[in-house]
């Protein structure tokens, strides 16, 4: 999760890997901390060798871990203040939350776009019931609908000029710094056994289902997907399957969310949405993908054919209509705008065709009103989404969970960043689920639809195999 710092931080050369900690002006306590906060300049250290280094309960890595223009930093978030865990009303509950803990001055010196608050996740269920559907599976044990630490105490990573920052209280520095500098030990993974749920004849038979509420006019496209799980060995810890995936399948807004027990490990390629301090609002889904290809020629060739797929161009389509739709609730009359429409994007297993929606949120409205308009995301229900995601509940096998819900950080300052929970893990205490699938229309193919589903969830499953 990540936004691009200044030009400024950029521009200065790196700290030499001997300096020690600089310290940068003070300010009032930030968030819950009894503590001043203040922002200093570290030696550089690698976002995942910091990881290693810091991570625990309650840590949550924001891991821009395929770098483009829209991962730039990452962020290690520590020690939070308060965590909130939630399985109804999520937009109130997260509103009246965040209003509690107002925006404390931040140093100036602190380059980045998140500058403290809340980050964690809002799953799909609980963003479906929100929404009105309801459901014939009970929740995910042992797995909140949406969890959020309040974090006043941050990692920056500028990923262009390797500069490490730190704001947060002063006394927990030292301590950061110190264990920033001891020798890292590699993180082990035991062997994983994945059991699949649905079979590829029941994939095929579903899929002619969906067909059919195609062809009768209930939906244009439904987000259909299929789960495996494994049991969780003893030592089958988030951050060593996170540095597993983030070394497997590197992606722009990969993610580690510990909430002690349970959490997520996502390698995502989506952004949901991002909201700035001014209100500017941007989305963008991904619909149509193509697999990679060893050889560079024909790897090329593949980006080209899948720009001009049509398939896979009407699916983005209807998707970015379906979003320009979402946005057209709560943004501004005339900001709505497409800048980019099916751009081809490539990703460490697949290319995909990536749309752009851009918009400016009404004054009045916040980042709530904006997550109750848009959740759950159109690129992962269908259209028209109400129908799709009934759709969605009746065919696949389980439920959601957190899964095509949503990564987040939102700032005091109501601004936010957003990654759609897709290549992603759940961990339970004693389970683990991956799932995978794609938007379905009238001219898919089952076959190509299943290799699809299997092309995303390869290096899941590939996690903890000898």
């Amino acid at each position: 999760m990540s936004s691009t710092p200044p030009d400024a931080a950029k521009a200065a050369s790196a700290a030499p890997a001997t300096e020690p900690p600089r310290l940068l002006p003070r300010a009032h306590s930030a968030g819950c901390s009894t503590h001043m906060s203040i922002s200093a300049e570290l030696p550089w250290t690698a976002p995942d060798a910091a990881f290693r280094a810091l991570a625990g309960p309650g840590t949550a890595f924001l891991d821009s871990a395929a770098r483009d223009a829209r991962g730039a930093v990452s962020y290690i978030c520590l020690a939070p203040e308060e965590v909130l865990a939630l399985n109804d009303a999520p937009y109130t509950a997260l509103r009246k939350w965040m209003a509690a803990h107002p925006q404390a001055r931040i140093p100036p010196a602190w380059p980045f776009a998140f500058k403290g608050g809340a980050v964690g996740w809002l799953g799909y269920d609980i963003a479906r019931q929100a929404a009105g559907i309801k459901s014939r599976f009970a929740p995910l044990p042992g797995l909140p609908g949406a969890w959020f630490g309040l974090y006043t105490t941050l990692l920056g990573f500028d990923l262009a000029a390797r500069r490490l920052f730190y704001l947060g209280p002063q006394p927990r520095l030292a301590d950061i710094a110190t264990r920033l500098g001891r020798p890292r030990a590699p993180l082990p993974l035991p062997p994983l056994s994945w059991t699949a749920e649905m079979t590829a004849p029941d994939h095929l038979g579903r899929h002619e289902r969906l067909r059919r509420y195609i062809a009768a006019g209930d939906v244009y496209q439904a987000n259909f997907t299929l789960r495996h799980t494994a049991a969780r060995p003893p030592g089958a810890t988030l951050p060593a399957l996170h540095l597993a995936l983030r070394a497997a399948s590197p992606a722009p807004f990969a993610a580690c969310i510990d909430a002690g027990g349970c959490g997520l490990i996502s390698a995502s390629p989506e952004r949901f949405i991002r909201l700035d301090g001014d209100g500017r609002v941007e989305t963008r889904p991904i619909k149509g993908t193509a697999a990679r290809a060893a050889d560079p020629e024909h790897d090329q060739a593949a980006a080209c054919a899948l720009a001009i797929n049509p398939k896979e161009r009407a699916e983005n389509l209807m998707i970015t209509d379906l979003l320009r739709h979402d946005l057209g609730q709560v943004c501004a009359t005339g900001s709505i705008a497409v800048p980019e429409l099916c751009a081809v994007e490539s990703y460490a297993q697949a290319h995909h065709l990536v749309s752009a929606v851009t918009g400016r949120l009404r004054p009045g409205l916040d980042v709530f009103d904006l997550l109750a308009a848009t959740m759950p995301g159109g690129s992962i229900t269908g259209a028209p989404k109400y129908r799709a995601m009934q759709i969605i509940d009746e065919l696949e096998l389980g439920p959601r969970g957190a899964y095509c819900g949503i990564i987040a950080w939102i700032g005091f300052d109501g601004a936010m960043d957003s990654s759609i929970i897709i290549r992603t893990i759940t961990a339970t205490p004693d389970r683990l689920y991956a799932q995978a699938g794609g938007g379905i229309t009238w001219d898919s193919s089952a076959p190509d639809e299943y290799e699809e589903a299997m092309l995303k969830i390869a290096p899941l499953l590939a996690l903890g195999q000898v």
